[in-house]
């Protein structure tokens, strides 16, 4: 048993490492290529193709039918079972992509864009070519390993972006953020063909999926809501403010979630199938769940509330102050980052447990605070909708905590305990790269850099003051390492 133990941790060390890596890789990918694009085009094109972000969210989400999740939960999966999702999938993703072609026309006139006919039924593309990969991908994720998809992220994430700003340079606007996308889902499904050894094989069976659909309908129903709530932000300001002002919103969005949100889906990909291993286990599955948050918030806290602190330079230097006006949409979505992230790993427990009953239940009752929140602020513009966001979040981080500590006896005021001392680091630290902006610097390229080392070495300097548990222990295993490497340095005194 104990050996088990020691294997499953070494097999989840490896994993975290490379998504870690995956993660890090497609970051760069994608934030270097985001800020090329922003360079080269302009808000309206960016809140073109949001504006049809929530029709292939709610599409992709209804491809996986919740029956990839199940796969990875189910403890003995046949070839009858992974076969079967495939060819499922696959029925649904042509039927879906013809679905949104037929409908494309109403949807421009929904937004009033007439452009929008042709650029859905050119990204209707990518819901077919995605279709072949879902299998593949869900295996190595089951199997955690990251290794492979690590290489596919890098391949389809470089690619494409050369593709997409090559077409930008070009003057192809609007389409060349559509090529981008297309060219991402074809790279990046080949990718998975060639590293994978799984084949599809003549075999289905209705009886499989029947088996999983319990389990796998719920989270259909959950993934469904969530993409079409989450989603509902873009689709009101794009009807009733322009496309301009949502390009604004999607661009903070994307500057706090690229990272943020990276960092917790990183985390959540690999703990999942690590929970569902030990899901018969409640201490040990406590043990996890709080490594994992104190791990995740360690770094999730100080880059939310630092990008928050450093959000005009940021933008200014990086985009050009045409995008000006998403500074403070950005930094209003840190504070919904920063709590994300708490919720996500919640909700990650409960679908280890087999709990899709309660997830659904929890997630329903999200969605219905999202709807008020719409119907409420609106009409006070897009920061007021921002703020419910923030509140949302917190009522919704609550329940999901409290939902887990019945289930495995981690409450939420454990939780909160567990992670204050690194929000309250992550707060001072704020402060203190926020003052430096005060100091009128005449040249933001040499602000932000100055914000950026201050903040980290400022951080590091109270998290080991606070000598900090999981913080101690990345430290000391670096210092270790570095000892060991062969350099010599001195060492100052009390220094571990």
């Amino acid at each position: 048993m104990h050996d088990m133990a020691d294997n499953l941790k070494q097999k989840t060390i490896h994993a975290l490492s490379w998504s870690f890596i995956e993660s890090i890789v497609s970051l760069g990918a994608k934030f270097i290529v985001g800020i090329i694009l922003a360079r080269l085009l302009f808000p309206e094109q960016f809140g073109l193709i949001a504006m049809l972000s929530i029709f292939m969210e709610v599409i992709g989400a209804f491809i996986d039918s919740g029956f990839g999740s199940a796969l990875i939960q189910k403890q003995d999966v046949t070839p009858t079972d992974i076969n079967s999702i495939f060819y499922f999938n696959l029925l649904v993703g042509f039927a879906s992509a013809g679905l949104l072609c037929l409908v494309a026309p109403w949807i421009a006139a929904f937004y009033k864009q007439p452009i929008l006919t042709s650029l859905t039924r050119a990204l209707s593309l990518t819901i077919v070519i995605n279709s072949f990969g879902i299998i593949q991908r869900t295996i190595l994720v089951k199997e955690i390993n990251f290794k492979t998809q690590t290489k596919v992220s890098l391949i389809a994430g470089i690619l494409s972006g050369i593709i997409g700003i090559s077409l930008a340079t070009n003057g192809y606007g609007v389409w060349s953020l559509v090529v981008q996308q297309i060219s991402g889902s074809l790279i990046g499904t080949l990718a998975f063909w060639l590293y994978s050894p799984w084949r599809p094989a003549l075999l289905f069976s209705f009886n499989s999926l029947r088996q999983m659909f319990g389990y796998g309908s719920r989270l259909l129903a959950s993934g469904l809501l969530g993409q079409l709530f989450d989603n509902i932000y873009l689709l009101v300001i794009g009807k009733l403010f322009s496309a301009t002002n949502l390009g604004y919103f999607t661009r903070a969005q994307t500057l706090q979630s690229l990272p943020g949100q990276t960092l917790a889906s990183m985390v959540a990909r690999v703990t999942f199938p690590v929970f569902s291993t030990i899901q018969d286990d409640p201490d040990r599955l406590k043990r996890g769940l709080k490594k994992a948050l104190t791990m995740l918030v360690m770094v999730n806290f100080p880059m939310m509330l630092g990008i928050a602190a450093v959000a005009r330079p940021l933008v200014l230097v990086l985009l050009t102050d045409k995008w000006a006006q998403c500074i403070p949409y950005l930094q209003l979505l840190c504070m919904v980052g920063l709590i994300l992230p708490l919720h996500w790993m919640n909700l990650n427990v409960l679908q280890a447990l087999g709990r899709s009953d309660l997830y659904l239940r929890l997630v329903i009752f999200n969605k219905i605070l999202i709807v008020i929140n719409v119907a409420t602020t609106w009409r006070w513009g897009i920061s007021a909708m921002i703020y419910g966001m923030i509140a949302i979040m917190i009522i919704s981080y609550v329940l999901t905590s409290y939902s887990t500590g019945l289930l495995i006896n981690y409450t939420t005021r454990e939780q909160v305990r567990d992670v204050f001392y690194y929000l309250l680091n992550a707060v001072l630290m704020g402060c203190v790269v926020y003052a430096i902006s005060l100091l009128h610097f005449f040249n933001l390229w040499l602000l932000l850099p100055t914000q950026i080392i201050i903040g980290v070495l400022v951080y590091i300097g109270l998290c080991r003051a606070f000598r900090l548990e999981d913080f101690m222990e990345i430290w000391e295993a670096m210092w270790n390492k570095f000892k060991t490497s062969g350099f010599k340095v001195p060492r100052a005194q009390g220094f571990k």
